[in-house]
């Protein structure tokens, strides 16, 4: 419906309504057509009826409710699904969305084929709420503006953080920032201020995104991207290029991705970072990881791992030669589990050299390799010449290829401890796919002492959680995975939330699965056995599972069933 037309239907409605005479109406038209404006506006600057007014009987006759559009500050993520020129074009403003459902607020709400086109842009269920189109107008500005806004906000109003970086001096001489004013320029402010609030908030990753209208900043905390401010766009090429100098990069490359790193220390400690860009078609998106030391609990009993599963990790390790493997997604805490393991068999009178991609974290004590494929440091060659270097234990950081893990059995089965990684579901696979990368059994069954798989599950806010009203009903628990005679005792939790967590979480634990071979395990691998004959066989002989580790955890209120389904899958 257009614009004309809908102010014919909206003289007609007041009319009708008795909220104006025909003849003042008819004025207000004439009004509206000859400074060309709309009128709704020419009604309420002229006083003929008030906003609130004019909202109630549109509200009245299109049984659509009304909406002080001035009053509201929708989330980033929801602006984000209409871009501002849709926004000014349909006279509309995104308000708030519940799953696919998308509250707009509109002027015409009898324009149904906008609504559609709406629908089709952001892909939801469009639910209109009425407001006029002049607070409209005067509301775009505001909302879609509000980060740029904050931002600047928090850049006047701020101290520097006490940052000492070691960036690049030679590239800081030869580029200079547009704007730069000394260490306060705004952006070196920025991204000094990006950066400590990675840190504070105990982010494991820093995303700066660039969107077509403004950069969006995130923080991954527990495991969960979380928006923070969202800059102007006007910086985004400023920003690439203060975090290109910290970590000694092209400037002027903008094409093709780089990756570099760089240190800072803040309050005593310092911290790393790893910066990885990539070309996106609105520029360069960034994603920095942070590497806090002093977050990291390099200690076995720290893990707060199940006791079965401490006591198969720590028999594993005490042996004098063999392999233990830490498999899990990317994210799933396989480096602290290696590294505390590293940490645990740390003495004088041993050699213990690492190969990794790259070095995470610098342990005293240590030989620690930084792979380099470009100059030929792949981890297989890595691990030829680490053999010549007379080692105790080897960390390998990740088994990509049949040359690495062949050497690695190699190794275990000549007197070396050996830790890595795969990428592997679950423990007993972890044996299969070794087998399928061209190990034969028999030297799978013979080197490795422990296969280890392992998840992140969020931990429930100790300050808000709460019992569950009513357990699920015992069939569900016990085809979940809890047995009969622990129902009667069972407390479970659920997540609230509060201003001290995320969403009823705070924090994360490790799930661990330990699968430990025996001789009866080895005969099975031997003999042809697949992934479920070994899990079977291992169950029998007590392996806890990701699932009921998970559940133990859950019974113990550290977390819920709800997260404990999320992140494990169900025993076969």
């Amino acid at each position: 419906m257009s614009a004309v037309k809908f102010d014919k239907r909206l003289a007609s409605i007041l009319v009708k309504r008795g909220k104006l005479d025909k003849e003042t109406i008819s004025e207000a038209v004439a009004q509206a057509e000859e400074a060309g404006d709309s009128l709704s506006k020419v009604l309420i600057e002229k006083e003929y009826v008030q906003e609130s007014d004019l909202l109630m009987t549109l509200a009245e006759e299109t049984n659509i409710p009304p909406i002080n559009a001035e009053k509201i500050t929708p989330d980033d993520s929801v602006v984000q699904l209409l871009p501002e020129n849709l926004a000014n074009y349909y006279q509309v403003i995104p308000v708030t969305r519940i799953g696919n459902l998308l509250t707009l607020a509109v002027s015409n709400p009898f324009d149904i084929l906008k609504l559609d086109d709406i629908q089709i842009v952001t892909g939801c269920t469009i639910r209109p709420v009425l407001s006029t189109d002049v607070t409209i107008r005067t509301v775009i500005p505001e909302v879609y503006n509000r980060g740029q806004e904050m931002v600047q906000d928090l850049l006047d109003n701020m101290e520097d953080p006490d940052l000492d970086i070691k960036e690049s001096k030679e590239e800081v001489d030869e580029f200079q920032l547009e704007g730069e004013d000394g260490d306060q320029a705004p952006v070196v402010k920025l991204v000094n201020l990006i950066v400590y609030e990675g840190i504070q908030k105990k982010a494991s990753d820093i995303h700066i995104e660039p969107m077509e209208k403004h950069i969006q900043v995130r923080y991954r905390i527990d495991g969960v991207c979380r928006v923070s401010i969202t800059p102007p766009k006007k910086m985004q090429n400023a920003i690439a290029s203060r975090l290109k100098i910290m970590c000694g990069l092209d400037i002027a490359e903008r094409r093709k991705p780089q990756d570099g790193k760089f240190q800072l220390k803040i309050h005593g400690r310092q911290i790393d970072f790893r910066v990885s860009t990539l070309p996106c078609i609105h520029g360069e998106k960034i994603v920095l990881r942070i590497l806090d030391s002093s977050n990291l609990s390099l200690n076995l009993d720290a893990l707060d791992f199940e006791q079965k599963c401490l006591d198969d990790i720590r028999t594993a390790i005490s042996q004098p030669f063999g392999m233990t493997l830490v498999t899990g997604p990317t994210g799933s805490g396989k480096s602290t589990s290696l590294y505390s393991c590293v940490r645990e068999v740390l003495r004088p009178d041993d050699n213990i050299v690492t190969v990794e991609d790259p070095v995470e974290y610098q342990l005293d004590g240590v030989n620690q390799v930084q792979v380099n494929v470009k100059r030929g440091l792949t981890f297989a060659a890595a691990l030829r010449s680490i053999l010549r270097q007379d080692p105790d234990t080897i960390l390998l950081g990740e088994i990509r290829d049949q040359e690495t893990i062949e050497i690695a059995v190699k190794a275990a089965l000549t007197g070396h401890l050996v830790f890595s990684t795969l990428h592997t579901n679950d423990a007993p696979s972890t044996i299969t796919r070794m087998i399928d990368m061209g190990v034969d059994p028999f030297l799978v069954a013979s080197s490795v002492m422990c296969v280890c798989a392992q998840r992140l599950g969020k931990r429930l806010c100790p300050d808000c959680k709460r019992p569950l009203e009513a357990n699920p009903p015992a069939e569900h628990l016990i085809e979940l995975g809890y047995k009969e005679e622990e129902l009667d005792d069972l407390e479970l939790y659920e997540k609230v939330g509060c201003p001290r967590c995320a969403a009823g979480y705070k924090g994360r634990f490790a799930i661990l699965e330990t699968l430990p071979l025996n001789e009866e395990l080895r005969r099975v691998i031997i003999e042809g056995g697949s992934a479920l004959d070994i899990k079977a066989k291992a169950m029998e002989q007590g392996m806890l599972s990701l699932r009921r580790v998970g559940l133990l955890n859950a019974a113990r209120g550290k977390t819920s069933i709800e997260e404990i389904l999320r992140v494990t899958v169900k025993d076969g």
